[in-house]
């Protein structure tokens, strides 16, 4: 009787063990809920890549406006085109990236470099930008770590593709006067457009980026 007992107790943390196992696909469901509940909370107007076009390649900052690419799932707003030019055809650069981190789905900032007060497990550090270099090449964009928290953080140096969309439709100058202003965006990027650890663990991020050339 106690062997049977014992039987059925392990059977039933089987299937308990099974009721609670996520599939891949409970995973991305889970993503996009949680998408839609952070547009919905932080009032996100989302328009079209043909509206977007027709307003000039612009996103209407009044009315919080986003624009959602349909092809890699990335959300954008322009907060500032920023001074310069962009990124020309067969041009190798380095970038000045200062950002913030947020986990949509754990509601939490989780890496940030545009702090002056930054704490990295525990304990203060300097606030370094990080610097990426970046390719364009046909109008696609490759890109790596150099430097930067991202990379100590990640441990890779592998940019997220998220982070590569904008740079179709911002200037990346440096700033030269007290008129000029790096460009910034604000992204929301799915997992499959993130860095690997967001990838792997199907996590949504939304970040807020600046981009200037380093010189």
């Amino acid at each position: 009787m106690k062997k049977i007992l014992f039987i059925m107790i392990a059977f039933a943390a089987v299937l308990s063990s099974c009721n609670d196992y996520e599939t891949y696909g409970d995973k991305k469901e889970k993503e996009r809920n949680a998408i839609a509940k952070f547009i919905s909370d932080s009032s996100i107007v989302v328009i079209t890549e043909d509206q977007f076009n027709q307003q000039g390649y612009t996103t209407n900052l009044s009315r919080n406006e986003f624009v959602k690419f349909d092809k890699s799932g990335v959300y954008m707003q322009i907060v500032r085109e920023g001074c310069g030019t962009k990124l020309q055809d067969g041009e190798t650069t380095r970038l000045v990236c200062r950002f913030s981190e947020f986990d949509i789905l754990d509601d939490t900032t989780t890496v940030c470099n545009n702090n002056p007060s930054l704490y990295y497990y525990g304990r203060s550090v300097v606030a370094l930008p990080d610097i990426i270099q970046v390719t364009r090449t046909s109008g696609s964009f490759s890109a790596s770590f150099e430097s930067g928290i991202m990379y100590k953080v990640y441990g890779s140096a592998s940019v997220p593709s998220g982070w590569l969309v904008p740079l179709s439709y911002i200037k990346v100058g440096r700033p030269q006067s007290a008129t000029d202003d790096c460009a910034k965006v604000r992204i929301i990027v799915p997992h499959s457009q993130g860095h690997a650890t967001a990838s792997s663990n199907v996590i949504p991020c939304y970040y807020e980026i600046t981009y200037q050339r380093e010189s």
